[in-house]
């Protein structure tokens, strides 16, 4: 495992010991977006969506496609791998299915 796939690891363990549960996309999100001091209006002005829609995505009431989830990685600064990884692990959550997902170039 490369330095910043386990500083990624490390990060993605710490996110979730302070969530109290399993890091979740929308979770995710809110942490990077408070610990980057963005409030939801300006995030969700830069990726063209409504606040409301934003805060949807935070409290896992709305999935994202990849898309999206690239589009917000790219907004944020963020590794987009990262992103996706979480997008596509929510994903399968809500179909049943409690898996890891990692990404690598192809």
């Amino acid at each position: 495992m490369s330095t910043s796939a386990r500083k990624l690891s490390s990060a993605r363990q710490y996110l979730a010991n302070l969530r109290g549960g399993p890091l979740t996309f929308g979770g995710m999100i809110q942490s990077l977006r408070e610990a980057d001091e963005i409030s939801q209006a300006e995030l969700a002005r830069l990726l063209k969506i409504s606040r409301a829609h934003l805060c949807d995505i935070e409290k896992g009431r709305r999935s994202v496609t990849a898309e999206r989830a690239a589009a917000l990685a790219e907004a944020m600064g963020y590794c987009v791998n990262q992103f996706l990884s979480l997008a596509l692990e929510d994903q399968l959550r809500r179909a049943g299915y409690s898996r890891k997902v990692k990404l690598f170039a192809a």
